[in-house]
Parts: structure tokens; C-alpha cells; sequence
């Protein structure tokens, strides 16, 4: 399980452009908090332009007057709920429309409800996740596939945020797991269909990550034997490194799945 986190770490500087280049274009959904903002962060720090994708517009400008000057005037906010098709599609529009080219998608948007067992799962609750975590992904890829086959030259990266519960489920999480689950289908699938326009598509499973949000954690979470146990986290930046490395392989290389967690949390067995 992953959690908001509001502030960005320093990001480590990235290779230089070739003399007279333009520069990258990215769009990050879920951008307004947590991994996904400090992803945005560390992209305009790096000399990306960056589109941050969120559901509240006010929390994606507060991110932006948090930036130094040059770097918010490369950002581009874009009020969109990834559940609604037509939204996604005009966000997508304006990127297109502001840079004629996209070459990174960090699909990271989702949403994790309180445990419980699955008899007493709310169907809301079941169909809110399935609509965000895996609809919604599914319509961010889909429209990003559409505007990198057509551009040129064609191609881009695209990294799904997945979570250890991608492949392990914690107990009580039952729509979490199954649309984690769902995403790591959706990674391969595309994976496999973009090889032939330059397409790379991997995906990225996050552990715990140090925030107030999951202070919990260190506190004591249930454990696949009944326990409650506390678990380590990991700060921010081990993430953002991590995929800063990831966006920044040439596009004939491809990740399709790599997993970062705190060296002792608890993950294979759950236990």
C-alpha cells in the first residue's frame, strides 16, 4: 500500500539534453499529492515539461506556486477525474495541443479504502476501486497509446504504478488486491502491443513509504497470521530514484516490472 506524501525530495541531477533538443514530455496523474507529485517535482527539476494530472485544481496550482519560477512554467495542471473517459481524453487533448508530443506517462492515480473482510465489503467500495485503479488506468494508457503512435517519431515510455499488492495482498484488501492484480494484466498487454510502434511499458510495485499518512505502519498492521506486527517504510526520495532511473533508459530498453520496498517490511508470505 502506498500513501500521500506532500513534499517532493531533491532529485539527483539527470544527463543533459543533446545540444539543440527539445525537451521531454511528461504527464503524471494523481500529481497533486503523494508519489505522483513528488514524480512531477523531480521531472521538472530534471527539465521535463510536465502536465500534472488530479481531480482538484486549486491542489495542482498550490503544487505549482511551490515551484521555482522556470520550472512552474513548464508545468501544465490539468483538472480530470481518471474515471471519466471524456475528461481524460481532453487532458490528453491538451497536452497534445500545448506540445505536439508525449514521451512519459507515469500512470499513478488510485485509491485504497479502509479493510475490511470481503463479506463486508461495500460494493461502492468495490466498484470506486475498480473504476480508479483499473478503469482509470486503462483510459490514461489507452489515450497516451493513441497520441505516441501518432506523433513523431512514434513511441514513448509508460510506467504503471502498481503496489506490492500487485502480487501479494495484504489481509482485509480484497478490491485493492484485485485491481493491483488487474494492473500488472494491463502492463503486460500493453507491453506486448507497443513493441511495434516504440512503446515501453513497465510497471513499478511500491512498498511502504514514510509518510504521516502511514504512521500506522510503525505502529502495528495486520499480518496475514492475525498479528499485528510494525512494519518499515522507506523515505520518498528511494522511490523517486528509483523511477527517475526508469524514465531515464533509452526506449530500447524496457522494465517491465520492478519492485521497491524497505528492506524489512514484511512482503514475501505477508509474513
Amino acid at each position: 500500500m502506498t500513501a500521500p506524501h506532500d513534499h517532493a525530495p531533491h532529485a539527483a541531477p539527470a544527463p543533459a539534453a543533446p545540444a539543440g533538443s527539445s525537451p521531454r514530455v511528461a504527464l503524471v496523474t494523481g500529481a497533486s499529492q503523494g508519489i505522483g507529485r513528488a514524480i512531477a517535482e523531480a521531472l521538472l527539476q530534471q527539465g521535463w515539461q510536465v502536465a500534472l494530472l488530479g481531480r482538484s485544481l486549486p491542489r495542482l496550482q498550490a503544487v505549482l506556486a511551490g515551484l521555482p519560477p522556470a520550472q512552474a512554467a513548464a508545468a501544465l495542471p490539468l483538472q480530470a477525474d481518471v474515471t471519466d473517459a471524456e475528461a481524460v481524453a481532453a487532458a490528453f487533448a491538451a497536452v497534445q495541443a500545448r506540445w505536439g508530443r508525449l514521451d512519459l506517462l507515469f500512470n499513478n492515480a488510485g485509491v485504497f479504502f479502509a479493510s475490511a473482510p470481503i463479506d463486508e465489503t461495500p460494493l461502492a467500495a468495490w466498484r470506486q476501486s475498480v473504476d480508479t485503479n483499473l478503469t482509470g488506468m486503462f483510459l490514461c494508457l489507452q489515450q497516451a497509446f493513441r497520441l505516441m503512435k501518432a506523433q513523431q517519431p512514434p513511441g514513448g515510455r509508460i510506467l504503471n504504478n502498481g503496489s506490492v499488492s500487485a502480487q501479494v495482498p495484504r489481509p482485509n484488501a480484497v478490491a485493492y488486491a484485485a485491481t493491483k492484480h488487474g494492473v500488472s494484466g494491463l502492463t503486460k498487454a500493453a507491453a506486448l502491443e507497443g513493441r511495434a510502434w516504440g512503446i515501453a511499458v513497465g510497471q513499478i510495485d511500491i512498498g511502504n513509504v514514510a509518510t504521516d499518512m502511514t504512521a500506522v505502519m510503525a505502529a502495528g498492521m495486520l499480518q496475514g497470521d492475525g498479528s499485528l506486527r510494525p512494519e518499515p517504510r522507506m523515505p520518498m526520495e528511494r522511490v523517486v530514484r528509483t523511477v527517475m532511473a526508469l524514465v531515464d533508459l533509452p526506449l530500447d530498453a524496457n522494465v517491465l516490472q520492478t519492485t521497491i520496498l524497505a528492506t524489512g517490511m514484511p512482503f514475501s508470505g505477508r509474513g
